[in-house]
């Protein structure tokens, strides 16, 4: 995300990372997650369709939710829940019986070797051959064939018939239309409200479900209305970045990071102290977003990383924005310096109150210090402030 070329194609995966969420600590197998999210980056702005297809198939998610624990004559509910409850469709629009007859569909989709893997995870051992790939394996002798009635359907289903009657059904459009206004718009409420608080926008999320059924479930159209919307434009600050965003960001406007290296490692354990580890959700209903992102503690965090960041004026992207800054403006005012700063920061956009407290500090300072001393000031005064933790 820092130094990608491609930045819509990171944001897609990380959305579909805390939409489908797999963690790390139950898998012990940092290749499968890694190889899950380069699949988000292919698929993730194509059709919704194909790519819970993938997701099913996906050797991490398997064993994430153990469905290489689930046989034709041992049913294992657990993935056939969560396709309904968390992935598609939400709460309060399918039965218990439709979890039964989902789990049933996905009968033998497992992991090649799949007895092996859990033991070597449950030991934490590499020996002999080290970290082996999973690799997916459909076991047909291992597959309910019997017949099966999913959402008022009645047929011989399979894990892809079940998952193209979840996408017919009218909730899956809404579903993921309020996911993707809440990681790109604004925020909701936190899911599990979702069956009993209504959308922010309900214009808007209608907007974004007809965009997603009249695609054929793509995602990429879906989004395009998106970015085109009045809802999405007047969306200043109604989101809290969460810490991968604000650690990202920071970083990618401060730059100096030139993948790999040591400091690489301390750059991507910033978010987990801001209460976001990538790669290991707290669960498999991904990380709470919202105004829940910030507390006492995470809020010094993201400050404190911001203007480190900014403090240091080796980094090429902060020498870049001074030079800038000091050579087309000259001996800056007050005003002139809160708003050349602003405006090279994004353009960034602050409330009245925030911005007369900026101005009091550029004139507290002003004539005091050399140029190049008040841009850099002001640039941490800037990213330490309210509307810097806002998208």
């Amino acid at each position: 995300m820092v130094n990608t070329s491609r930045p819509l194609e990171e944001k897609i995966a990380l959305f579909w990372h805390g939409l489908f969420a797999t963690g790390y600590t139950k898998l012990n197998q940092p290749r499968v997650i890694l190889s899950q999210i380069d699949m988000f980056r292919r698929r993730g702005l194509d059709s919704f369709r194909d790519l819970l297809v993938e997701i099913s198939k996906d050797p991490a998610m398997i064993f994430w939710l153990d469905n290489k624990d689930n046989h034709k004559d041992a049913v294992n509910e657990n993935y056939g829940r969560e396709i309904l409850e968390l992935f598609t469709m939400g709460v309060g629009n399918y039965t218990e019986d439709d979890v039964r007859q989902s789990s049933r569909a996905f009968t033998g989709w497992n992991i090649h070797n799949s007895d092996f893997h859990a033991v070597r995870t449950n030991q934490d051992s590499v020996w002999p051959y080290g970290r082996i790939d999973w690799q997916y394996e459909y076991r047909p002798e291992d597959h309910d064939n019997g017949e099966k009635q999913f959402l008022g359907q009645v047929g011989d289903h399979n894990g892809e018939d079940v998952i193209d009657i979840i996408c017919h059904h009218p909730a899956t459009a809404r579903f993921i239309a309020r996911h993707l206004y809440n990681f790109f718009v604004a925020d909701e409420p936190q899911v599990p409200a979702w069956d009993t608080i209504p959308p922010r926008d309900p214009h808007a999320i209608e907007t974004l479900a007809q965009a997603f059924v009249e695609s054929d479930y793509n995602i990429r159209a879906t989004l395009r209305v998106l970015f085109n919307s009045d809802f999405f434009k007047a969306s200043t600050f109604a989101k809290v970045k969460s810490p991968v965003e604000m650690v990202a960001g920071t970083a990618r406007a401060a730059g100096g990071f030139e993948f790999p290296d040591v400091v690489d490692i301390q750059l991507a354990l910033q978010p987990a102290q801001m209460g976001q580890q990538v790669l290991d959700p707290p669960s498999v209903e991904g990380w709470h977003t919202g105004v829940e992102w910030v507390n006492t503690a995470s809020l010094v965090k993201r400050v404190n990383f911001a203007v480190g960041q900014f403090s240091d004026t080796t980094k090429p992207g902060v020498n870049s924005m001074i030079d800038r800054i000091a050579s087309s403006n000259g001996n800056l005012s007050p005003d002139d310096l809160v708003e050349s700063c602003l405006d090279i920061l994004g353009p960034m956009s602050v409330s009245e109150k925030s911005r007369d407290e900026l101005v009091q500090q550029a004139a507290d300072g002003y004539g005091g210090q050399t140029t190049e001393n008040r841009i850099r000031a002001m640039l941490q005064m800037i990213v330490s402030s309210r509307e810097y933790q806002m998208a």
